[in-house]
């Protein structure tokens, strides 16, 4: 890239006197850029020409000229940078940022939070850590799970206004009275991402790979067949009725991709770049409901900038400032929330502790003040009361005291305030004469080799969507967690108690049976909520139409941006 070598001879030149003007012999200046000196007298044209420094030769072999700055080397990277957006070149811009974290912020900084680039509305958010890849499915980080939902679109889908799934490429479904066979309609103006028509038989053919993976067999035990009885419908025979089917077709899981290219859906947002250092999302101009108002959505992927001071879009993964640093005295929060999903402690039934000295170590963490204490800021995170809206967690404060096991094991994993949460408990069990090792696994899920661990304990976290009772029977049913964590006669009745209750037609018998699921969880000591995160997303005044979700984000097809000068 010509600009980038011009941009590092530029950065080779300025180095020995850090832009103080410099007398230097032309033979000096061509070894600092490693070049010939008919070379570097070229340069020197260019760049003087450019307007990014002056030189004024002296008459004579070997004398020494006069070199000046005219601007500094972050200015010019901005400047081409900006130049390159503007046209669309979000690659030669990326290839321009070739800095250290702590250099690249000051330069990436006038380029983020909502800009107009050649009349085009664009929002770029730098973010903390490289994405993984965004396919339909079970993905276990919130940022990709969001990111998804605005690249591919399901059956079915949820809304920020709603608990009840909404029409998404099906506008219409119904069942008949023995809940065992349902029909989904599809629009007849569904179009992928690259303009082709969607078919049923597409759609078809990527639900019937998504059935064939372990989590999405668990999901959807009740389907027996799905077809296509018409261009436009499609089928679902189920081996017992199952009411929740609408709510298990609107997770973010079973989004619908094409089934010849993972990438390619048919949501508000097209994928047009992703690696390590760029997403981009462009709006699809054939969506099926309201169409984006912004043009484009980036990710900056900037690991470094992980600071509280740095000005990024993480101070937490879960606190996001979108805008540039000069705008920082400006931003506000534009929307709050404590999040619905949770930290989490389980006690293995099979493990070291009995009943009651599960019971006991409950009250430790209730009772005594534990969750409070944590050393970790408490805009960040509130202690938990309750797994579910509405309900309050069982009062430990008749629990006796008991004589706890010399040693327990805690596995646990991210997210990494559970480190803190893991010596609290370390410290206060030692206290009674328990010692507690701590297992760490940096990952976002489990997988079903959790057992050879023979944890005692383990925590985790637990997002919850739209649909927080749904989200938990999901959980329930799909998470291999429970294998681990539950004896094989009370695995074996909770799911022949989610079996039962998705018998029920009505949404609130449903729901009220599964707060008594859960409800017994929690008396019997089987699990506990620790903490909920604190939402947040702050903005500069000129990015608008922002508001939480269930995940944390927010609806990227509803944020706008006003035109410049208005």
């Amino acid at each position: 890239m010509r600009q980038l070598n011009r941009l590092n001879q530029f950065q080779r030149l300025w180095q020995p006197s850090e832009g103080a003007p410099q007398q230097a012999t032309v033979a000096e200046l061509a070894a600092h850029c490693f070049c010939s000196e008919r070379h570097i007298r070229t340069l020197l044209g260019q760049l003087e020409n450019a307007g990014w420094l002056r030189w004024r030769a002296s008459a004579g072999r070997g004398r020494r000229g006069e070199l000046s700055f005219l601007v500094s080397p972050d200015e010019v990277r901005a400047l081409l940078m900006q130049q390159a957006l503007d046209k669309g070149q979000q690659q030669s811009a990326l290839a321009l940022a070739q800095l250290a974290p702590e250099q690249l912020r000051h330069v990436l900084q006038p380029l983020l939070g909502g800009q107009w680039q050649n009349d085009i509305p664009t929002l770029r958010i730098p973010y903390y850590r490289p994405l993984e890849s965004l396919t339909p499915g079970f993905l276990p980080g919130r940022a990709e799970q969001h990111l998804t939902s605005q690249i591919f679109a399901g059956l079915a889908r949820f809304s920020d206004d709603s608990s009840q799934p909404q029409p998404d490429m099906a506008h219409r479904w119904q069942t008949d009275n023995s809940g065992t066979c349902w029909h989904f309609f599809l629009r007849p103006t569904l179009r992928w991402h690259d303009g082709e028509s969607v078919s049923a038989e597409q759609i078809l053919a990527r639900l019937q790979t998504l059935m064939t993976q372990p989590m999405f067999s668990r999901l959807f035990a009740s389907v027996a067949q799905i077809d296509a009885p018409h261009a436009w419908c499609l089928r679902f025979r189920l081996h017992q009725p199952d009411y929740w089917l609408p709510w298990r077709l609107a997770s973010f899981g079973s989004r619908i991709a094409h089934p010849d290219e993972d990438r390619l859906g048919c949501g508000p947002f097209r994928l047009s770049h992703f690696d390590n250092s760029l997403v981009r999302l462009e709006s699809h101009d054939g969506y099926h409901l309201a169409h984006p108002l912004l043009r484009a959505i980036e990710f900056w992927i900037t690991p470094g900038l992980f600071d509280e001071q740095l000005g990024t879009s993480c101070r937490h993964p879960v606190q996001i400032a979108i805008g540039q640093q000069a705008q920082f005295p400006d931003l506000r929060p534009v929307s709050r929330s404590v999040s619905l999903g949770f930290s989490w402690l389980a006690i293995r039934q099979q493990g070291r502790l009995s009943a009651p000295q599960a019971r006991y170590l409950m009250a430790l963490i209730h009772q005594q003040g534990m969750l409070d204490a944590l050393p970790l800021d408490p805009e960040l995170i509130t202690p938990s009361h309750t797994l579910l809206p509405g309900q309050q967690l069982p009062n430990f404060t008749d629990v006796a005291p008991v004589q706890l096991p010399p040693r327990l094991r805690l596995l646990y994993r991210l997210p990494v305030e559970l480190h803190a949460m893991a010596q609290q408990l370390r410290r206060r069990l030692a206290e009674l004469g328990c010692e507690l090792e701590l297992v760490f696994r940096n990952v976002k899920n489990w997988d079903d080799g959790l057992a050879v661990e023979e944890a005692d304990l383990v925590m985790g976290d637990r997002l919850i969507g739209e649909a927080a009772e749904y989200t938990l029977e999901q959980w329930l049913r799909c998470d291999p967690l429970w294998s681990f964590i539950l004896s094989g006669p009370q695995q074996a009745h909770i799911q022949a108690t989610l079996d039962a209750l998705q018998r029920s037609p009505e949404t609130r018998d449903r729901n009220d049976a599964l707060r008594r699921l859960f409800s017994r969880l929690v008396e019997q000591a089987i699990v506990t909520p620790l903490f909920n995160y604190r939402y947040q997303i702050s903005a500069p005044p000129g990015v608008q139409g922002i508001q939480l979700n269930a995940w944390g984000w927010f609806d990227f097809s509803r944020a706008w941006l006003p035109p410049p000068g208005t």
